[in-house]
């Protein structure tokens, strides 16, 4: 199944409260004929545009191919969180990789947050960034490790943006009889994602770089100077970037065998009235502690945008609308029955452990994918992260790439059935509170 044209109509936006929020660039022509350049770019979401932005303004000669159009996978559907950290917290991370790498690590994400600051100041990027992301305990019994996770990053790391809350705290900024307590991060934040994806865009245009939208690539020959072949020509160049995250395919096997696919779905009710307003006393956003995340917040238009329900293949279904009512519900009762006018889903990749997969599958093949769900700073911090390897300084790629990465079992015949019986576990889990 190649999930570019499973669930999406060819070169047109999901509809989703994203895209009928932003205005899109021009459309950019499809490459047709050989071509040749320095670095090809695959992929037109963060990771991808940001390398292209990050290497053109170094003077390199940049080509960016997009199936579709520009953001239209994850990057321009996504919750539009802004987190701190890794996927992993770092206790996780100190004993897997030791004190000195998750340290390196730790300021990684710090240096995630202000690339999105950055760049967009740089570039006058207007993606409605906001601060104040809190994460909402499920379960009383998980309060208590929540302030132990706050005080180890105050006290090992220095960070002090997190706001410890109980279960009156929580109830004050999330009016749900869900959540048991938990932390707001004020370091943290939330954003447009489909807006800074077309700003990068843009701002990528101005720079010199080249973009093809409506171009699916389909094989790579590497060596020396590897080839892309597409639909209707090909690039000849230097190097090459894999920027496809949940969109591999068969592109490269070794990649695909460690990041895998998954479907999420979001949801953007009508514009709420003044009293339905008070499920969020302040403009922030919020993620819980379930297996399966709900995460939600308000849009500029006082909308609730709602992540949550989950599917166990690679189709969408039928009602997304529906399916993510039935959480969105059980979060906020009172908001049962408002009339949703927006439900979209999305196709974004996770790995085994949830840490991002950045790899050189064979030489001047670079890829970063698999970001989890914890993707919208570090894509576009890692595109300058390789545009930075490949000008010939790969500490920080090299860093990335020593993140043990072990391989889905089974091979892609057997990963969406192994992914829908750990689903339902945890799912299970979650539901009867063990």
């Amino acid at each position: 199944m190649n999930l570019l044209f499973s669930n999406d109509r060819r070169g047109e936006f999901p509809n989703s409260w994203y895209a009928a929020t932003a205005t899109p660039p021009l459309p950019f022509s499809p490459l047709r004929g050989r071509d040749t350049a320095t670095v090809c770019v695959i992929g037109g979401g963060f990771t991808g545009l940001s390398t292209a932005l990050h290497l053109a303004t170094a003077g390199v000669d940049v080509v960016v191919l997009e199936a579709h159009r520009i953001g239209f996978g994850a990057s321009g559907r996504n919750g539009g969180q802004v987190g701190s950290g890794q996927r992993l917290e770092q206790t996780d991370l100190e004993k897997m990789m030791g004190d000195a790498d998750a340290t390196a690590l730790w300021q990684l994400g710090e240096d995630a947050k202000a690339k999105i600051t950055d760049v967009c100041a740089t570039h006058g990027i207007d993606c409605d960034y906001r601060p104040g992301v809190v994460h909402a305990d499920c379960h009383a019994r998980d309060v208590p490790h929540a302030h132990a996770y706050a005080k180890h990053l105050h006290d090992r790391y220095g960070y002090d943006r997190i706001e410890l809350l109980d279960r009156e705290g929580l109830r004050a900024m999330v009016d749900s009889p869900a959540y048991h307590g938990g932390y707001v991060d004020w370091g943290a934040g939330h954003l447009h994602p489909l807006k800074l994806a077309f700003g990068l865009a843009r701002a990528a245009v101005t720079a010199g770089v080249r973009i093809h939208e409506g171009t699916w690539v389909h094989d790579i020959q590497t060596g020396t100077r590897p080839l892309v072949r597409t639909d209707m020509g090909s690039i000849e160049c230097d190097h090459v970037v894999l920027a496809t995250n949940g969109y591999m395919g068969r592109l490269n096997d070794q990649v695909a065998a460690r990041v895998m696919p998954i479907n999420n779905f979001i949801v953007a009710t009508k514009p709420l009235t003044e009293p339905q307003e008070q499920v969020l006393k302040q403009d922030v956003a919020v993620a819980d502690s379930k297996f399966v995340v709900n995460y939600f917040r308000l849009s500029d238009d006082k909308r609730l945008l709602f992540g949550g329900g989950e599917t166990y293949g690679y189709r969408f279904p039928r009602d997304i609308a529906a399916l993510v009512r039935k959480p969105m519900s059980q979060i906020f009762p009172q908001l049962a029955d408002v009339a949703i006018e927006y439900a979209w889903g999305g196709t974004l990749a996770i790995t085994r452990n949830r840490l991002p997969c950045f790899m050189r599958p064979a030489p001047g093949v670079w890829s970063a994918s698999g970001y989890s769900g914890h993707g919208v700073a570090l894509a576009v911090l890692a595109g300058d992260i390789i545009a930075e390897a490949i000008s010939g300084n790969s500490a920080r790629f090299d860093l990335m790439a020593r993140l043990p990465q072990p391989r889905f079992p089974g091979g892609t015949g057997l990963r969406s059935p192994l992914l829908a019986g750990a689903m339902t576990w945890f799912s299970l889990r979650d539901r009867l509170g063990f």
